[in-house]
């Protein structure tokens, strides 16, 4: 692949000064095993050529530079399904409190954490109705713009019934959640008493809104989800699925009619390594991915619960999803690593990532030159987002003194000295 070529300066975005300059990623390494210099103008990759070619090129006051030697560089993780509201309550004594103050302050944590690991766009399915009304959206929103210039999130609003008498005011609330700023519509059909008349209902308030659809689902029963499907094909934005792992139960020939179903209808499966959510029975939140991804049906991976009573230790960690893909499912790391960036973009309605002039500046560098050990040892880390650096992790490894590893020329990591603010200069 040749080096891309400069592009035209871009505007400062609207968003201030977080925004505005250039910045210089040095000496990554890329999937393709060339070593590039990356330069960022605005939320965009401004140029990409060979080791040196551009900083040679930078002036005094042109921009900050990152020294990137040692570091894998990719297009940043994008995570389609937390649950902000009831993330971090695993030791929470008695009920899970739904004061907005305690959600958002919860919300945010979550989202920081998962920043940290290098998910700069992420898709938070709220609770609304019953128990925590419309206060729960509420502080997830407010956790929205708090965070705004940091990464991306948007919210799923989840209502519990909507179907009969008692889903009267379930509906009523769906649509109060988009207009206040819900931008999708989504819920759990499986928990209504009439799970197609719910799908239904859920289907018209997103027609009439021009909203995407994010379900709960174990698509354990297939006529419900060839139901699904049929009610899902042609509905634009689009609709997306998950876990999705009941269909891992179901006869082979009846999983496999259920896949070519999904394909057609275009639907997203979203499925959740690390462990389910609460919003479905089962624990085990991985669909069969060679299966519907042989079928043609997009698959991406999300975190599902973090730390709280459905999965009291979850990481919430795109890299740790796409090791999982890798290590349980059979998936090449490519295409594993696929599953928690470019895909979920798309299903989320992102513009795709490549490391490419003229692409979003939404990226990630991981500590190592292999994506397969990325994937292994992805310990150190920073995270650009809308053109800037926004997170760093930095991890380092020490030995007792010993002569083996040297007898053996095997590297040593030791605490590096920093380079202060050109490089981040430590080892892991």
């Amino acid at each position: 692949m040749p080096d891309s070529q400069p592009q035209p300066p871009h505007s400062p975005s609207p968003s201030g000064p977080a925004d505005r300059g250039k910045l210089l990623l040095s000496g990554a390494r890329l999937t393709d095993g060339r070593t590039v210099d990356v330069r960022l103008h605005g939320r965009r990759i401004e140029a990409v050529g060979t080791a040196g070619s551009l900083t040679a090129a930078r002036t005094p006051g042109s921009g900050t530079r990152v020294d990137l030697t040692g570091y894998l560089l990719l297009p940043a993780p994008a995570e389609p399904h937390v649950h902000g509201d009831t993330a971090l309550t695993a030791d929470t004594p008695g009920p899970v409190s739904y004061d907005p103050l305690d959600v958002q302050r919860r919300a945010t944590e979550a989202v920081l954490l998962q920043l940290g690991h290098g998910a700069t766009a992420l898709r938070a399915h709220v609770r609304v109705g019953d128990v925590p009304g419309l206060g729960a959206l509420t502080a997830v929103l407010r956790a929205r713009r708090s965070l705004r210039g940091l990464a991306e999130l948007t919210a799923v609003a989840m209502p519990r019934v909507l179907t009969g008498v008692a889903g009267a005011d379930g509906l009523a609330m769906l649509r109060e959640a988009v207009k206040m700023g819900a931008e999708v519509v989504g819920g759990c059909p499986d928990l209504d008493p009439d799970p197609t008349g719910y799908t239904e209902a859920v289907l018209e308030v997103a027609a009439e809104h021009g909203c995407p659809v994010d379900l709960h689902t174990d698509a354990a029963d297939p006529a419900r989800l060839a139901r699904l499907a049929a009610m899902a094909g042609g509905l634009r934005p689009g609709v997306t699925l998950g876990p999705c792992d009941g269909l891992g139960r179901l006869p082979a020939d009846a999983a496999s009619r259920a896949a070519d179903q999904l394909a057609s209808a275009g639907v997203t499966v979203v499925c959740l390594p690390q462990g389910a959510c609460g919003a479905v029975d089962h624990r085990d939140g991985t669909a069969p991915v060679r299966l519907l991804r042989a079928a043609g049906v997009r698959v991406a991976a999300g975190s599902g619960a973090l730390r709280d009573v459905s999965n009291p230790v979850g990481r919430g960690d795109p890299l740790e999803a796409a090791y999982l893909l890798a290590s349980r499912h059979g998936l090449r790391p490519e295409d594993a690593y696929d599953a928690v960036s470019a895909a979920p973009r798309a299903a989320l309605g992102l513009p795709e990532v490549r490391v490419e002039a003229g692409f979003p500046a939404e990226l990630l560098a991981v500590r190592g030159d292999r994506l397969a050990g990325a994937l292994s040892l992805a310990y150190s880390r920073i995270v650009v987002h809308r053109g800037r650096v926004v997170a760093r992790t930095s991890a380092v490894r020490e030995y007792g003194d010993s002569t083996t590893g040297k007898d053996l020329g095997l590297p040593r990591q030791g605490r590096g000295a920093r380079k202060g603010p050109s490089g981040p200069g430590e080892a892991s």
